[in-house]
């Protein structure tokens, strides 16, 4: 019987974006994801992403197991700000290049906020302006393979972002993840977390790019603090899931593994 994992996609990278990486986890692994978070009407964008998390909780609800959670980025920390509401629809959470921020890094992004600066520290200040319609595929596999951030992504990866990222609109196409939606998330990063690393009761692993800017030293000692917490790295920049696809699942496979013969022990 296959295992349950439900994922959550990186900011303005729709899931079907990560086929590749469900696929190597198949057929042990039954992936649920949404198409795409912050897109339902009855949960909007607000501060601290209070509204994503009860999108999450909501779907988590519905299964019919706790579920390995799997999060990319923005993700990462939703899964995290849900286990931490409820443990009991999880086995354990990985976030992949998702910061467990300290009270050092909240106090910032508070100030940030309030002094109009958001910009300047998450990405939504390269998001504002950004090119969001395309003539062709074509032109826009072409556009986003010089783009710095997808230039080293597996081919796969590549051209499923070129098809699920993107939807026909008149004679063209347009970015599906709808780009006012992309920057307010940037703009609503947490401040705030729901408790503490220390109350978490289930394992919880961070997986670093090992080039990435998102992830520091500093996060790997919050890591520390959860009682089955793990810090682990990977060869990449902060979109790795998606430039080695199968590195991650064979590390995700371990991962699991290990989690359920400890859990094994543990109720014998």
């Amino acid at each position: 019987m296959s295992q349950s994992v439900f994922f959550a996609h990186a900011n303005g990278f729709p899931s079907a974006t990560y086929a590749k990486l469900f696929a190597a986890l198949a057929p042990d692994f039954n992936v649920q994801h949404l198409a795409q978070h912050g897109h339902d009407p009855r949960f909007p964008v607000n501060d601290n992403w209070d509204n994503l998390v009860d999108e999450l909780i909501l779907h988590l609800q519905q299964a019919d197991q706790p579920v390995w959670g799997v999060g990319h980025s923005l993700g990462g920390v939703l899964h995290y700000h849900a286990a931490l509401r409820h443990p009991e629809l999880y086995r354990g959470v990985v976030m992949l290049d998702s910061p467990l921020l300290t009270g050092v890094d909240r106090l910032v992004i508070r100030a940030a906020k309030r002094f109009g600066f958001i910009d300047r520290i998450t990405p939504a200040g390269r998001t504002v302006g950004r090119r969001e319609a395309f003539s062709d595929f074509a032109e826009a596999r072409d556009y986003f393979a010089a783009k710095t951030l997808f230039r080293r992504f597996d081919p796969e990866c590549l051209d499923a972002y070129i098809r699920h990222g993107l939807r026909a609109e008149g004679q063209g196409l347009r970015l599906r993840f709808d780009p006012a939606t992309e920057i307010s998330i940037y703009r609503s990063v947490p401040h705030t977390v729901p408790g503490r690393p220390q109350q978490l009761p289930v394992p919880l692993a961070v997986v670093r790019g090992r080039h990435s800017r998102v992830v520091m030293p500093h996060h790997a000692r919050q890591v520390a603090r959860v009682p089955r917490g793990e810090y682990h790295s990977l060869p990449g920049g902060h979109m790795f899931p998606l430039e080695r696809p199968q590195d991650t699942a064979r590390l995700l496979r371990e991962l699991f593994s290990r989690w359920q013969d400890q859990d094994r022990e543990r109720s014998a």
